[in-house]
């Protein structure tokens, strides 16, 4: 199956001051939405109900999917899942059903994320039809504790233990194996680093939730959770909402680029999180579990 392209070329004018307007080609990271349904049997019978569509650039769209509903608290082990695919029929045609595809029609922008017989979500939880975006993450819930979706807090006080030369190599290793962002600088990143400082796993997307979520959902597909000896570096600000889904994988340090927000920070104060901020330019902000960090 061909991989999906994550940029496409343009043509545009591009203005210097005190020269000559110069017509190129730029290239520009893709974002379409991708809808999420469960499917789930009824009486013998499979349904579907769309739960959420989010921007994203395509890509590790089952990865996506299930990171999304793991770091929501929908499902809690791979085993749950009978199996994740693309529903419908590519681009160019329009009759839309549900059913297994060739691999020509790979581009498509909805997943069916079809749970195991016997397992049982609570789908109120999934009434809120929330629609997340590449700029702002999820939206439309409006009340904190509709973000509390049974992150438990990590007890592993003394592992990993970082120090400050790890911390301060982690922007450059991330900008090495930003392949797409080398050619739009449109997107965002996120990677999970070993207690060697090697990356082990690195995902890029127009959202730096999405990328978040593709990377948790790898692991979260390979069997490899809880995180508890990773390190999470992110290339933009530490939102609420990435503190909320690096908790759900017991992820105990998340490093990020940018600022933290102030509930970013308090989020990780309560749950035992170390949270690093700006760390660029051979610095960095310790904003809460200094303990982690070695002198």
């Amino acid at each position: 199956m061909k991989p999906a392209l994550a940029y496409s070329k343009t043509a545009i004018r591009r203005i210097k001051s005190g020269s000559d307007t110069e017509h190129r080609a730029d290239v520009l990271a893709v974002e379409e939405p991708l809808e999420i349904r469960i499917g789930k049997y009824e009486e013998g019978k499979l349904t579907h109900k769309p739960i959420s569509i989010t921007m994203r650039t395509p890509g590790d769209d089952l990865e996506l999917a299930a990171g999304f509903l793991f770091t929501e608290g929908i499902i809690r082990s791979r085993e749950q899942i009978a199996k994740i695919r693309h529903c419908g029929p590519g681009r160019n045609t329009t009759v839309r059903e549900c059913a297994d595809r060739p691999p020509a029609c790979d581009l498509q922008n909805t997943i069916v994320v079809t749970l195991s017989p016997g397992v049982d979500v609570d789908m109120k939880r999934l009434e809120r039809h929330f629609y997340t975006s590449s700029s702002c993450g999820v939206c439309g819930k409006t009340a904190i504790e509709a973000l509390h979706t049974g992150a438990k807090r990590i007890k592993n006080a003394a592992f990993p233990k970082i120090d400050t030369d790890f911390i301060q190599r982690m922007p450059e290793a991330l900008l090495a194996r930003q392949t797409t962002f080398e050619k739009t600088g449109g997107l965002h990143a996120s990677a999970l680093l070993n207690s060697e400082a090697e990356i082990e796993i690195l995902r890029e997307d127009v959202g730096r939730h999405n990328a978040l979520d593709k990377v948790i959902g790898a692991k979260f597909l390979a069997g490899e959770m809880p995180l508890g000896g990773k390190v999470l570096m992110v290339s933009g600000r530490a939102s609420f909402e990435l503190v909320q889904k690096a908790l759900m994988a017991g992820i105990p340090i998340l490093a990020a680029v940018g600022a933290p927000s102030s509930l970013a920070v308090e989020l990780a104060r309560e749950f035992g999180m170390t949270l690093i901020g700006f760390v660029r330019d051979d610095r960095f902000n310790i904003y809460c579990g200094g303990e982690r960090i070695k002198p």
